[in-house]
Order: structure tokens, then sequence, then C-alpha cells
């Protein structure tokens, strides 16, 4: 389980994060919102040790999680950024293979873990075809099926970590994504997902951090923080909450 006390990290004098403490917990899927600057990519690059802590720790188990070094952490943890990058004409099989470059497995297990990661992410279809042929929104599910195959099958004591993941998605594929997520996460991993849209992170997380300028101001289910009054205190956005006709989580609605 990935753990943080009381981190804080500055950038020269200027504190960006602080008063962060949470645990990922299995099978969960935690939902991090705030506006833009509000220190969502910043948490994110604590958690993975991208970025060094001023103060606090981050824990994976009973460890720090610097004193976790390579094969061993990338096994347990899985980091999918706001933008990644290939400049090489790898196959689709081959950029989601790299997920499984921590591991040995053999190339018959790596083989069924790289299309059963390809079919969860719904790009089974682009298999064979150049990497640098496909669209943005093709790249950012291909790079979802890379860390899906670097946990897969997901259980128990491992994390995946999501910085925007449908950013450049359409409607459909944006639930698709997020539900290939969920399933990830009903298998027992933890999951940490950054997103802006609100009802997104209504439907599909388990809990919400809402962060503003870079602390916490709200932490709980989505119903307890998707508030009327707390999303005009962080967003400035006047908006109406009711259930969902159907499924009964929150729908923000803005006025």
């Amino acid at each position: 389980m990935l753990r943080v006390e009381n981190l804080q990290i500055r950038r020269g004098r200027k504190t960006v994060l602080a008063d962060v403490t949470l645990d990922l917990k299995p099978s969960e899927v935690l939902g991090v919102l705030g506006p833009n600057g509000a220190g969502k990519s910043t948490l994110l690059g604590a958690l993975c040790a991208q970025l060094q802590a001023d103060e606090g720790q981050v824990w994976l188990d009973d460890r720090e999680l610097k004193d976790w070094q390579g094969a061993q952490r990338a096994q347990r943890l899985a980091v999918l950024p706001q933008v990644s990058t290939l400049d090489f004409a790898f196959r689709v099989e081959e950029v989601v293979g790299m997920g499984r470059l921590p591991h040995q497995t053999g190339r018959a297990r790596d083989a069924e873990i790289i299309d059963a990661a390809l079919q969860a992410a719904d790009v089974s279809h682009l298999s064979g075809r150049s990497y640098l042929a496909l669209s943005g929104g093709e790249r950012q599910r291909v790079h979802l099926a890379r860390v899906l195959a670097q946990l897969w099958p997901g259980e128990a004591g491992q994390t995946l970590l999501l910085d925007e993941p449908t950013s450049m998605l359409d409607p459909l594929h944006q639930h698709t994504t997020l539900q290939a997520i969920r399933s990830f996460a009903d298998r027992g991993a933890a999951v940490l997902v950054i997103l802006h849209d609100l009802n997104l992170a209504a439907r599909y997380c388990d809990r919400i951090l809402l962060l503003e300028n870079g602390r916490p101001h709200a932490l709980g289910t989505p119903a307890q923080v998707l508030r009327p009054e707390l999303l005009k205190a962080v967003f400035g956005l006047d908006v109406l909450v009711q259930p969902h006709p159907e499924l009964g989580h929150p729908l923000v609605i803005a006025r």
C-alpha cells in the first residue's frame, strides 16, 4: 500500500504542496481534482519518487519509497504521466510489451498479458500498427495498456498512478478507459487518477481528494466532496448537484 504522511514540496522559496496525508487502499480508485496549478501533478511526482519531498514521507508497504529500487519497485508501482512520447516506429504490441520489462515471466506469458492489456484498453485493433502512425488519443490508450501490462492482472500490494488519462479522448473512450481502470482496481490494485471532469470522477472514483493551492481542501466520497459550496470555493463555479437518475452518484451541473 502507498502511504503519504505530512508531505511538503517546495520550489525555491515557494511551497507548492503541503499538509498531504493519505493512503491508497487496495481495490480503491482515488480521484484527484483541483484547478490548474493546484498541485495535482506535483503530488503524483512525489508518489512515484520523481520529486523528492522536502518534508514528510512516502511509504510503499513498510519501506520508504526511495528505498525501493529498479525492477522490484516497478513490479509494484506503475505510472502513466500526462504526456508519454516515443520517437521510434515500434509496433503497438511492442510498446505495450515495454511494461513487461521488470518481469521475467517468459515470452509466452508476456504475450498473453500484452493481449489482455490491449483488450482492456480497447486497442487490440491497433496491433501491428506503428505507434508513430497513431492519433494522440490512440497513443494515450496504448500507453494505458502498457502500464496495465506492467502490473497485470492487478492485485493487492500494487499501485497504479495516472495523470489525466482521459485528456485527449472522445466521450466514449473516456468511459472505456475509466471502466478499464475501475476493473483493474476491482481485482485488488490501488489506483490514483488525476481528472478534470467532475462527473467522471463522481462515477468511477471511490474517494476524491480536492486540492486547492497545493493543499487538501476536502477528502472523502464523491457525495461528500462534490458539493456546491466546496466546488464554488475551489473552482469558483456555481453548480447544481443532483443524484444521477439511474446510477445514484452525484451529477454536477453548471448553472
